[in-house]
């Protein structure tokens, strides 16, 4: 297979390095900054290209620009993916376009799949969730999820879904950068160096999300279980209640899925 990149940015390298992982194919990669796809193709052992040659020849073309670039950049390829003889896949991780949106951009009905990855898919940690649309059979599906299992744990969910998914899984690591800050301040306040209140609060997150996940009891089990009677535990958990601190974070995902909703 011929897997075309084109966006040669944090997310379009993360997983372009995840499908020269999975073995599946070769990787072409195209930018509007030449010297940065050629870095990338050269990383990946795979071929440095351009917009117009992905679009011809690839069997899988990955859209990799930011939602207000595609457009521009799909009415210089229209004709040539019109013009194929060959079947082919869109994958698009563009936020808030929908797929009704994207074949129009398109020009044609194509099997297209959209995907919302994150930026711990960049040291296979990620979290990729995706949505097939009608015209992608099983086997389409299947090979996407293989060339982009090396990033991570890969989620189906409808279209419908697929926004307020990626609000948690694609916004959600900057509201946990803030929340381990905000522990190493806390640490730093009460006598802790920066460096080890940050590997602290860091390890702690990743301890709890995987306690989480094994487990598979409700985080609020959990909670309990460290929270004993007039203890220090629970002095801290009454101060995030006192902040809202839960009703600020649904807060934030509301607002992500708002500003979704405005970009298509």
């Amino acid at each position: 297979m011929i897997i075309g990149f084109i966006g040669s940015g944090v997310m379009g390298s993360a997983l372009a390095r995840a499908v020269k992982k999975s073995g599946l194919g070769e990787v072409w990669t195209a930018d509007i900054d030449a010297a940065k796809a050629a870095a990338l193709a050269a990383e990946v052992e795979g071929k440095a290209s351009s917009n117009e040659a992905i679009a011809r020849e690839a069997d899988c073309i990955f859209l990799a620009v930011k939602p207000q670039f595609v457009e521009g950049m799909l009415s210089g390829i229209r004709q040539i993916l019109k013009d194929r003889p060959s079947r082919f896949t869109v994958v698009s991780m563009a936020a808030g376009l929908t797929i009704q949106k994207l074949k129009e951009l398109l020009g044609g009905d194509y099997p297209l799949i959209r995907i919302m990855p994150n930026t711990p898919a960049s040291i296979g940690q990620g979290v990729v969730i995706y949505s097939p649309d009608n015209q992608v059979t099983e086997k389409e599906t299947e090979a996407v999820v293989q060339m982009l299992s090396p990033a991570g744990k890969l989620v189906k969910l409808t279209e419908k879904q697929l926004d307020a998914g990626g609000c948690i899984s694609g916004c959600g690591p900057a509201f946990v950068d803030l929340f381990v800050e905000a522990l190493a301040d806390g640490g730093v306040l009460c006598g802790l160096p920066r460096k080890e209140a940050l590997e602290l609060g860091a390890q702690m997150v990743m301890g709890s999300a995987a306690l989480i996940l094994d487990s598979g009891k409700h985080p609020g089990q959990l909670k309990d279980a460290v929270c004993s009677p007039g203890g220090t535990t629970i002095e801290g958990v009454r101060r995030l209640e006192q902040g809202a601190f839960r009703a600020d974070v649904m807060e934030a995902v509301i607002a992500a899925w708002e500003k979704n909703a405005k970009l298509g």
